[in-house]
């Protein structure tokens, strides 16, 4: 007899009904959590670009590049959650606003380009000087030639790096970055409003929703930049010590760079962090004061059943105590990188706590679902639906910030954005 979708790791108790499962599973908890990433490194670059907080110009820089290669990671957890993934291109090559799901297609493509655009226009005199240089090189091997063919493609035959060429390139940035901000949050908050639109889920169905997954968005995106950012400096710092013939800055020139980015980038992170708690705060009390008929078995789920993930591990480990962290005098690279990682677990959390909460009671109102995520796999299902698929989905856009940034170098380039 074939298994029901969802079958394998649901657990019942009291009164469900025979066709309720936990169909939602880990990959649909890490399809918000990584768009949200999406965006929030976007809006940490847009901080430059934008608003011209000069002193977040390397971080900036590093949060774009960090942006395009979590974007193609963005639609994996859908694709490994589909039965039939095949049909999951329909949403990219015909979308439309009949649906939720299907005006993704518009919104990601847009985000897409605007972000391929402005990183264009970001690297374009790194494209060109290394295309000349490598024109100049007379016993070009196989790797020069091709690494020629690329960097000559990607000028797209623009050569012009003169002053006056910088500075359009420099608006045309601005420009990008700026419409970039609405729909980096709409790319976001529509994940929210797809649940917020739910009628038939108690827990979803509320006009908040879209608003607090941005801002928790933008919090889980500046946390993963700074702890990113705090990784490949604290690297730069070991090979500077070692190595000294790769032209890196010195040692302390380096740490000093990093203090201070960390500290600025902390504080428009709790910033957004008070705005995120804020807001889901104001949500679970107005909960609680409209009461309507739902509410006693939210109630209980809220109160009783998820009490230790709601208010131990995402308020307490993944809110308060960060919070607490960044706001102690004397803040250390040490304790941005343990705070920043709390937080990136809070907002894990918060997804965990609305996708697999609002399935964690029964339609009956009478019995309540449990999620045991499997661990070890037994078949494909719970390779892509378990831990090893979440893994993949993790680990995926360092691989490709890796290949990227062979094209397009974070710290080694410069230029005049």
């Amino acid at each position: 007899m074939m298994e029901v979708h969802g079958e394998v790791w649901t657990l019942k108790e009291f009164f469900c009904y025979p066709n309720e499962y936990i169909y939602w599973s880990i990959q649909i908890v890490m399809y918000p959590f990584m768009t949200g990433l999406v965006a929030g490194a976007f809006v940490l670059s847009s901080l430059y670009h934008v608003f011209g907080v000069k002193q977040l110009k390397n971080i900036a820089r590093f949060s774009l590049v960090f942006s395009f290669a979590l974007l193609p990671v963005a639609m994996m957890p859908l694709m490994l959650h589909l039965q039939q993934p095949l049909r999951g291109i329909h949403v990219m090559m015909t979308p439309h606003f009949t649906s939720a799901i299907a005006a993704f297609g518009i919104v990601f493509s847009t985000y897409g380009m605007i972000v391929a655009s402005e990183l264009w226009f970001v690297y374009r005199p790194h494209f060109v000087a290394t295309a000349l240089e490598l024109k100049g090189t007379s016993d070009r091997g196989l790797v020069d030639t091709c690494r020629y063919l690329l960097f000559s493609a990607l000028t797209l035959g623009s050569y012009d790096i003169s002053e006056q060429a910088l500075e359009k390139d420099e608006k045309a940035v601005g420009f990008l970055a700026g419409i970039g901000i609405p729909v980096a949050c709409f790319l976001h908050g529509y994940a929210g409003f797809i649940f917020g639109s739910v009628k038939a889920n108690a827990l979803w169905m509320t006009p908040l929703m879209p608003v607090i997954f941005i801002c928790s968005a933008v919090v889980s995106g500046i946390a993963l930049c700074i702890i990113t950012y705090i990784v490949t400096m604290e690297i730069r710092k070991f090979l500077s010590r070692r190595m000294s013939t790769l032209g890196l800055p010195s040692y302390e020139e380096l740490q000093s760079a990093e203090i201070e980015e960390v500290k600025l980038t902390s504080r428009y992170l709790v910033m957004f962090l008070i705005a995120a708690i804020t807001l889901e705060l104001l949500d679970l009390i107005f909960r609680g004061y409209t009461a309507v008929k739902s509410w006693d078995i939210l109630r209980e789920v809220i109160y009783q059943k998820d009490f230790y993930k709601i208010f131990v591990m995402q308020y307490g480990m993944g809110n308060l105590l960060p919070f607490i962290l960044f706001k102690l005098p004397g803040l250390t690279v040490r304790r941005a990188a343990l705070g920043a990682c709390l937080m990136l677990f809070g907002v894990f959390m918060m997804r965990w706590n609305v996708v697999i909460g609002g399935q964690a009671f029964s339609s009956s109102f009478a019995g309540f679902m449990e999620y045991a995520l499997p661990i070890i796999p037994h078949n494909l299902e719970t390779v892509k639906e378990g831990l090893v698929g979440a893994v993949a989905v993790i680990i995926t856009p360092y691989v490709l910030f890796y290949f990227i940034n062979k094209v397009m170098p974070v710290f080694k380039f410069k230029g005049s954005h």
